[in-house]
């Protein structure tokens, strides 16, 4: 069998934690932030742990992690 290819836009969007959970950065915080509530950009910061519906997704992009 040949070696499955990992997805690049994964790769360089998400991270492992030790645990096996997946991290990501939070979406809309790009541009456009002057319409965006104060509330909203605050709690944007920093990583988030993905969601157990979209870790299936993700997994699937990055077979050997």
């Amino acid at each position: 069998m040949p070696k499955l290819k990992t997805k690049s836009a994964a790769k360089k969007r998400f991270d492992f934690t030790a645990s096996g959970k997946i991290t990501a950065q939070p979406a809309f915080k790009r541009h456009n932030l002057r319409k965006r509530p104060q509330k909203m950009k605050r709690q944007s910061r920093g990583t988030m742990i993905l969601s157990e519906s979209d870790v299936k997704n993700i997994v699937k992009y990055m077979p050997y992690r």
